[in-house]
Formats: structure tokens, C-alpha cells, sequence
């Protein structure tokens, strides 16, 4: 899986006075828990831009005044008028533990119900799995080339190595529907196959 480097500062104090002066300095309060000791530390707002505003899931290394962690971006928090990045949280990540994430879904190939005429739709764009870091792809890849005209690919048909998907199975993870063009176009073959029997 790729990674995403931040640097950031310690934070002495972590009240609200302390928040709002950050926030107004172009700083964002951040925090990595999970290895023991809670790290509150704050970055500058820039420096997410590339991390959150993407449709890929990165490995974080943060640096905190030159201590260093490896870390997944668990929550972000979002001023609800402007859409400023308000506060993260990440989650410290060990070799030895398991952890859960949402890695984004990739289909791959051209399904037999496209050529047929139907539409391909990605119905999760993310699933959650749960495994080692060290395991995590970037992306979640799925054949479709076999994918038929008004078929579903759900969860519970899927499977990948040290991985274990926590969607629910009965969770449709891609389909292919029938258009209507493609409807019209079997209305009319089957008008004229009326009509010939006639």
C-alpha cells in the first residue's frame, strides 16, 4: 500500500483556547492514538490535501518533532460551513496487528452483459477488511469479464489472501443492468420474431 508522509508539532496544551489559535494560524489539531500513549501534535492545513482529498488509502508516516509512527487516517473532522479541515485522527498500525480499513474497489475487465448492451455499476466503492498492513493492496481488484446482463457480484462470492471482508455477504459489490436502449432493442427483436412466425 502506498504512503503519506506528515510532519508535525507536539501540542502542550490541548484545550480549546489552544484548538481555536491553531486553526486560526493555518494549523490543524491532530492526534495518533493506539501505541500506548495518546500523541497530540498539530499539522499544517496544507499538508492534507493530497491525503484527504483523493479516492486513495495511504500508510501515514508521521513525524512528530522526530519521533516516528506509522499510522491510518481514521477520522476527520469538517467545519460544516466552509469544509475546512477541523481535526484527524489516526490510528497507530503495528506489523503484529490486525486493523481494520476501507480499501477502494477496482473493476477490472469488460463484462459479457456490457457487450450485451447493459450498464456496469459499482454499487461499493469501498469495502472494509480487516488484516495486517502489510497485506493491504491499494486497491480491491474484481474480474468482471464473466459478469452477465442483470448479474450481481456480491461480497459473499469474493475472497482474497490474509484479507477478511467485513461488508455484509449479502452486500452487492457490482452489477450489470439493462439499459433501456438495450430493452427497446430486445422489444423490437421480439416483435419481429412475432411477426416472421405470423
Amino acid at each position: 500500500m502506498k504512503t503519506f508522509d506528515i510532519k508535525g508539532t507536539e501540542r502542550k496544551e490541548v484545550g480549546k483556547k489552544s484548538t481555536k489559535e491553531l486553526r486560526k494560524n493555518g494549523l490543524v489539531p491532530c492526534v495518533v492514538y493506539g501505541g500506548g500513549k495518546n500523541v497530540h501534535f498539530a499539522v499544517e492545513a496544507k499538508a492534507f490535501q493530497y491525503l484527504i482529498y483523493t479516492p486513495n488509502v495511504y500508510i501515514v508516516n508521521v513525524d512528530v518533532d522526530g519521533k516516528k509512527s506509522q499510522a491510518l487516517m481514521q477520522d476527520i473532522q469538517f467545519h460544516s460551513v466552509s469544509d475546512e479541515v477541523e481535526h484527524v485522527d489516526f490510528l497507530e498500525i503495528a506489523e503484529d496487528r490486525l486493523v481494520n480499513i476501507a480499501i477502494p474497489v477496482k473493476l477490472n475487465g469488460l463484462a459479457e452483459g456490457v457487450k450485451q448492451g447493459g450498464k456496469l455499476m459499482l454499487k461499493l466503492r469501498k469495502l472494509k477488511v480487516r488484516g495486517f498492513a502489510k497485506d493491504f493492496p491499494d486497491t480491491i481488484d474484481i474480474d468482471v469479464k464473466d459478469l452477465m446482463l442483470g448479474k450481481s457480484i456480491k461480497v459473499s462470492e469474493l475472497n482474497f489472501d490474509n484479507l477478511e471482508l467485513l461488508d455484509p455477504k449479502n452486500s452487492v459489490v457490482a452489477t450489470v443492468r439493462l439499459t433501456r436502449s438495450a430493452m427497446s432493442a430486445k422489444g423490437a427483436e421480439g416483435e419481429e420474431g412475432t411477426e416472421e412466425a405470423e
